[in-house]
């Protein structure tokens, strides 16, 4: 199998979406792919262990990507092994009433993991600059002082919601939290099919919605929203990374070892010594439970 390297995923120069991969072949079995997977979670789940034990950074880990690009499954076989006190997972719907009488970040900051957890987001912050920039009217639910018709969304509009949500990360990032931002890259022909599929299956018929195909028939309005925010917010403390999901289970190896492979080299993740009383007294507790 071919070695999985962070490097050629990652997103640290401006990209061309058309350029970017929706396929790629690591050289092995579907089986032996979902073997190392098993091994690369296990591996994960000790080292997420060790940061809950370390408490002085968080994980947060974003997945965005066209409908049917495989998040649930990709969230749901990654993260399989983890301590469920240590994993918060949270996905953003259309706002609520209530989150709509405060700023577009508020509901994401009430998720964000604590210090020690990993927090997932399915479907992210990066919402408010994908949808609502291909339906601008959604903009006017927010009921924005300085908007009061569609075309107050405009360009300098768009340019103050990236600068906020680059603030966002940095300050998030400064306090302590890692966060890996992924793009789920699927090729129109790949969602047709797993469309059908989802029609063909009673079993996954009620995840469609004929708004499914509306959405679709706005596939190059995505695209380029999508090309625009990685280009706006790839950013040294919060890069984003362009994941092929055209395969699920190679989608899956990559965005594991890309987790593992970037959080192993925080060689300060330790877990707490004991302090030098209770180290000292070690053999008599020991002694105090074996005479019970």
């Amino acid at each position: 199998m071919k070695d999985i390297h962070i490097k050629d995923f990652k997103i640290d120069s401006k990209i061309n979406i058309k350029d970017l991969n929706t396929k790629v072949d690591l050289d092995a079995s579907e089986k032996k792919i979902e073997k190392e997977l098993e091994k690369i979670r296990v591996k994960l789940g000790d080292l997420q262990n060790t940061m809950y034990a370390h408490g002085k950074y968080a994980v947060l880990a974003c997945f965005q990507g066209m409908d049917t690009a495989g998040k649930d499954s990709l969230i749901r076989e990654v993260f399989k092994d983890f301590n469920v006190r240590g994993i918060d997972c949270h996905s953003f719907k259309s706002p609520t009433d209530l989150e709509l009488k405060h700023d577009y970040l508020w509901r994401h900051y009430l998720r964000l993991p604590a210090r020690g957890k990993f927090g997932i987001f399915n479907r992210t912050h990066y919402e408010n600059v994908l949808v609502t920039r291909v339906h601008p009217n959604y903009i006017l639910s927010e009921n924005i002082p300085t908007v009061n018709d569609i075309s107050d969304v405009d360009d300098t509009f768009w340019d103050t919601r990236f600068n906020e949500i680059n603030n966002f990360e940095r300050t998030i990032s400064n306090s302590g939290t890692i966060i890996f931002k992924f793009f789920l890259n699927l090729s129109k022909d790949e969602q047709r099919d797993r469309l059908i599929r989802r029609l063909d299956k009673k079993s996954k018929n009620w995840k469609f919605s004929s708004d499914d195909l509306k959405e679709r028939a706005l596939w190059d309005s995505y695209q380029s929203c999508y090309e625009d925010a990685i280009n706006r917010t790839s950013t040294t403390n919060a890069p984003w990374y362009n994941i092929p999901a055209d395969n699920k289970p190679a989608a899956r190896l990559i965005v594991a070892t890309i987790l593992y492979n970037t959080l192993k080299e925080y060689h300060d993740i330790q877990e707490p010594e004991l302090d030098a009383e209770t180290e000292s007294h070690i053999e008599t507790y020991k002694k105090q439970l074996l005479s019970e």
